[in-house]
């Protein structure tokens, strides 16, 4: 024969046989409901939590634990600034002077000043405005007779024997401009304006050469 082993029932139901008998509700109280009700419990407290966090990443998806790796700027519905720099003031940029190219040579010239009426500096300025020169050709005639004589008319180089203010060499050859070349600074001036047109072109192609070889 088998082993029989007599179990007493929990409180709850002997309460439940006595109060209710054999009733559908009292049946129902067999069940073993505090395990559901514990199961039911937590599962509604994991949902509050997992519920929770959503509304909070939603309402606030750069705050929390679910913050974003990136800076959060605000924007702005002003206009965009822009920073201007203004004046009145007028900016001229003068030279002073006068870069002189000649092959390879480049020589500065400072720009002479416009010379008084009645000189021989007067005299060959208009002479070489005749011959289609500006004041830069000018410029550079001053420079080069101011180095060979100064712009004097008996200006003599005992050395090589140039003669005039253009230092003509020999001083002779500018009895082609007139018989007064020793003492007459306008025929001087136009014999040294003429060789240098026919030699070098210019006062200038003159002035570059001079500097290079210490003659023209």
């Amino acid at each position: 024969m088998g082993r029989y082993e007599l179990v007493r029932p929990p409180l709850r139901q002997r309460l439940a046989q006595k109060l209710l008998g054999n009733t559908r509700f009292g049946k129902i109280l067999h069940l073993d409901l505090g395990k559901k009700l514990r199961n039911f419990a937590m599962a509604l407290l994991a949902f509050a939590f997992a519920g929770s966090y959503v509304l909070v990443t939603v309402v606030d998806p750069y705050g929390g634990s679910g913050s974003s790796a990136y800076a959060y700027f605000e924007t702005s519905d002003e206009e965009a600034q822009f920073f201007q720099y203004t004046t009145s003031q007028t900016i001229s940029y003068a030279r002073g002077g006068w870069e002189i190219v000649t092959g390879d040579e480049a020589v500065h010239i400072a720009n002479a000043e416009t010379p008084p009426i009645g000189t021989i500096q007067q005299f060959a300025y208009d002479l070489l405005a005749t011959s289609g020169w500006g004041r830069d050709q000018y410029s550079c005639l001053v420079a080069l007779w101011n180095r060979e004589s100064n712009w004097r008319v008996n200006a003599y180089n005992s050395s090589s024997g140039a003669y005039g203010i253009p230092q003509a060499l020999p001083g002779a050859k500018m009895a082609s401009m007139g018989a007064d070349w020793q003492t007459n600074p306008e025929t001087q001036i136009r014999w040294g304006v003429n060789y240098i047109k026919n030699r070098y072109q210019s006062p200038c192609g003159a002035f570059a050469h001079s500097n290079k070889f210490n003659w023209y």
